[in-house]
């Protein structure tokens, strides 16, 4: 596809490059093949910037979708979606909602890949529906400089510069680049101001066969919105500081072998503040620091007429806090290990059935140890419609965080739940891939039952909320397609869930996250190349959402749309130029309930590239 081809620009594609005859400038930003616009309007990209428009997630956010966002799959929470970056599956154990809390620039990362089922079970730990995986990009001799500016204050800085040694050759090849990005505004409503800066840098090293990198990344966000976490009507802000230190490493064996390890350390400081204009003494009432690292070890390889995946993790964290003080403990040790032996047969026309059974093994030092099945037959063709249709079966398990074990369950804004304990999911599913007509697809439907999820909920009368476990039954479908053309490319998307929960005789009246999602929801995804420079960019998600007494305004149906109009003048291929609106149509709609949507923001912007 056209537009999944590198980008000089967040927001233009080196197919105006082509359409011109210039020279194609590096890559400095990633680019997903399922959204149109892969920036925002309001601040700078980050990871999950690339993620609001995609067609198999479903992204709750608050205020800016940089500011705090909910990533959620398949119907579930934004505590069990999992995020990998290279071999490494990073988490947030104080309460999920800070797990996309990345100090990275997404000019360093590939493109997001989703992960269910097997694939999901097979490389990500302490997350059970499903998970994020972004690859280490190599490093780029290029340089970017861009600004924008909008309404309501907002303006934006970003600096990228890409060095490397030995860029032609084909020894050792040494590289770094570092990024720096700045934004700030008043916000679309009142009270609703941000401030955000992030800096990033990396070491890589490669050849032809492997790549390391090590990276160290900060950030800095302060951010306010009206009913932020809580239904009650107060003004709220969050005050967050992010460390990264990563270090991954991945070689290539040869006929899609691998191996690969890594080790991470993450520190991420929070003072949430209920009500901003409250007197605070020295001891903030919402404090929290938590630390977290771990390392893990993956392989690949061919014995025989097998294959064997093996994977091996293990993870440790802390947290420090002024509120979240009751409950069993406030440090844990996981550990897993993964074994799925892997066998294929050649068929008829070089068609191959491949069939994949094993099992991971979790444990912690603060819950008993769980083995999980999982297993996946396919077939798969390199011609014809059908290029890969397979069933497979994937039980994953997760520990509750630190805000839903230990909050107080009697008293405060959020009510937690000391009983709490290992959550476990089963998915079956049955997809498919297909080619035809120039149209690419895929399609899968699945069956989850969680067991122990934990979820928020309200009841009536009472000024909190609280962490209950819920069984549920859930069922689904996703659909996405994609065409190309020379002057245009569409992405269409469409995920239909159903739910069945068992609060297990709680008082619940509704629920925050858990009943939280959409029956339908319709995305596209269009890219056109208008020709001299110019090029539009509009996603869409038209969505009928479930009902919930917390969602008091918007409704239940909606759409939102992104616009994007760039320009790139054909005389001066170094220089962009874009005006871009979020909230095209001003929708009210809630993505949490009792949450106040964020209104209509533009912007315009200008980059440099060298």
């Amino acid at each position: 596809m056209r537009f999944s081809s590198l980008l000089v620009f967040p927001a233009l594609s080196a197919s105006l490059c082509a359409q011109t005859g210039a020279v194609s400038l590096p890559a400095v930003t990633v680019v997903s093949s399922s959204v149109a616009n892969q920036s925002p309007s309001g601040t700078f990209s980050s990871p999950v910037s690339a993620l609001r428009y995609e067609p198999r997630i479903d992204l709750a956010g608050r205020n800016l979708a940089e500011a705090q966002a909910d990533v959620t799959l398949r119907g579930g929470i934004f505590e069990n979606t999992g995020i990998r970056l290279g071999a490494l599956s990073l988490s947030d154990p104080q309460t999920g909602h800070y797990l996309t809390e990345l100090p990275v620039d997404p000019a360093m990362l590939g493109a997001p890949e989703i992960l269910t089922g097997v694939d999901h079970a097979l490389v990500s730990s302490n997350s059970t529906v499903g998970a994020i995986g972004y690859e280490w990009r190599p490093v780029e001799a290029a340089g970017l400089l861009s600004i924008s500016a909008g309404q309501n204050g907002y303006n934006r800085q970003e600096f990228y510069q890409g060095y490397a040694v030995n860029r032609e050759g084909t020894g050792r090849r040494w590289a770094t680049d570092v990024s720096w990005a700045r934004s700030e505004s008043d916000g679309a409503v009142p009270f609703g101001e941000h401030n955000f800066e992030r800096l990033t840098a990396r070491l890589q090293v490669a050849d032809t066969r492997s790549q390391t990198d090590l990276v160290l990344g900060y950030q800095t966000k302060f951010f306010g919105w009206p009913n932020l976490y809580t239904p009650f009507n107060s003004n709220e802000t969050e005050n967050l500081q992010t460390l990264l230190l990563l270090l991954n490493h991945r070689t290539a064996l040869g006929e899609g072998d691998f191996a690969e390890a890594g080790a991470w350390h993450r520190r991420n400081k929070d003072d949430y503040a209920f009500n901003r204009f409250a007197a605070l003494g020295p001891v903030h009432p919402f404090q929290h620091t938590t630390w977290a690292h771990g390392a893990a070890v993956g392989l690949r390889r061919t014995v025989g007429a097998f294959v064997v995946n093996l994977r091996g993790e293990v993870s440790a964290d802390y947290i420090k806090s002024t509120s979240l003080i009751a409950g069993k403990y406030r440090s844990r040790t996981l550990v897993r290990y993964v074994v799925v032996p892997e066998k294929s047969w050649v068929l008829a026309g070089q068609d191959r059935v491949v069939v994949k059974a094993g099992a991971a093994y979790d444990d912690s030092n603060r819950s008993a140890g769980a083995v999980s099945p999982m297993g996946e037959i396919a077939r798969e063709s390199s011609t014809g419609l059908f290029r890969r249709i397979y069933a497979s079966f994937a039980e994953t398990t997760q520990l509750p965080s630190y805000t839903a074990l230990n909050s107080s369950a009697t008293a405060g804004l959020f009510r937690g739940n000391p009983a709490l304990d290992r959550a476990r999911s089963c998915n079956f599913e049955i997809g498919i891939r297909v080619n035809a007509a120039g149209w690419t697809g895929q399609a899968a439907v699945f069956s989850r039952r969680d067991v122990g999820l934990v979820d928020w909920t309200f009841r009536r009368g009472v000024t909190a909320r609280a962490a209950n476990a819920v069984d549920v039954e859930t069922a689904g479908i996703e659909i996405v397609a994609r065409r190309s053309w020379s002057a245009l490319d569409l992405v269409l998307g469409h995920t239909a869930l159903t739910k069945d929960p068992d609060y297990r005789g709680a008082a619940v009246d509704a629920s925050f996250y858990a009943l939280n999602y959409a029956l339908h929801r319709f995305t596209a995804a269009v890219t056109a190349r208008l020709g001299q420079g110019f090029e539009l960019r509009l996603d869409n998600v038209a969505r009928v959402q479930a009902d919930n007494l917390l969602r008091v305004v918007g409704g239940s149906r909606a759409l939102t749309s992104a616009l994007g109009v760039h320009y790139r003048p054909p005389v001066w291929r170094t220089v962009a130029l874009s005006i871009q609106t979020d909230n095209l149509w001003n929708t009210p709609f809630q993505e949490v309930p009792a949450v106040p949507a964020a209104g209509r923001m533009w912007s315009g912007g200008f980059t440099l590239v060298w």
